[in-house]
């Protein structure tokens, strides 16, 4: 498997499982209609798990063109790649909303909410004023590239062979879960934490493409494209600074 393609089978995964669970919990007639925001966050973290667990040992991972842009503004990723990583994190983002659109095609039929609709997709303000929704997605994703740019090699060095190392395997996507799971807790509920260009705009595509009725509210799309890259070459530029 190339790191195009571990880019695109990553990405996809992480948006079936993260807006399977918008779907699940905001959709008509689901076994879990109206669990809550706590549930959504925590499950979006792990879809972010499973992503970076299969990701991980072939691409890095990124499944985010802000992660991807934010350590080639910080000269840990070649410039080269920053297009094909971006396309598969694209292509993914739009595969696993159909996947979503897919496994709920019926609770979508029934559900005459558009709103609810759209957030299955793509991600919404809480309240619609663009500087603020803008400020929240260049703070959310500065958390998160900064905190990446400071993880720890996952591996464990043997007492008696220092040179000897052993991976912790799955283990690793811990960290990013972990961060991902504290942002959506804590900064996500201005925005609904975007903090990835490809995980808003691809699902966004797909909800014009797809026979779900309702806008799919262009006017707030380029917030979650313009917010996360800032945010992140703010993260690359300070990370630079300190260093």
């Amino acid at each position: 498997m190339t790191p195009f393609v571990a880019e695109i089978i990553g990405t996809m995964l992480m948006i079936l499982l993260g807006n399977g669970v918008v779907a699940n919990v905001v959709l008509k007639g689901t076994k879990g209609n109206n669990s809550g925001w706590i549930v959504i966050t925590t499950a979006w973290a792990l879809a972010v798990f499973v992503g970076v667990t299969v990701a991980g040992p072939i691409s890095g991972a990124h499944l985010n063109p802000a992660v991807t842009l934010g350590l080639a503004f910080a000269g840990k990723f070649p410039w080269d790649l920053v297009p094909t990583y971006i396309a598969g994190e694209m292509i993914g983002a739009m595969l696993g909303a159909f996947l979503v659109w897919l496994f709920n095609k019926d609770h979508f039929a029934i559900t005459e909410d558009e709103g609810a609709k759209l957030a299955c997709f793509s991600t919404g303000p809480a309240i619609r004023k663009p500087i603020s929704n803008l400020i929240s997605e260049i703070i959310g994703t500065f958390v998160l590239v900064f905190v990446i740019f400071h993880f720890a090699d996952p591996s464990v060095a043997l007492n008696n062979d220092p040179t000897a190392k052993i991976g912790l395997g799955t283990i690793g996507a811990l960290p990013v879960t972990l961060l991902v799971w504290a942002i959506g807790l804590s900064l996500g509920g201005t925005t609904g934490y975007a903090i990835n260009p490809a995980r808003d705009l691809g699902p966004r595509i797909m909800h014009a493409i797809l026979p779900v009725k309702g806008s799919s509210d262009w006017s707030y799309a380029w917030i979650p494209i313009a917010g996360p890259i800032i945010g992140a070459g703010l993260a690359a530029l300070l990370h630079l600074a300190l260093s």
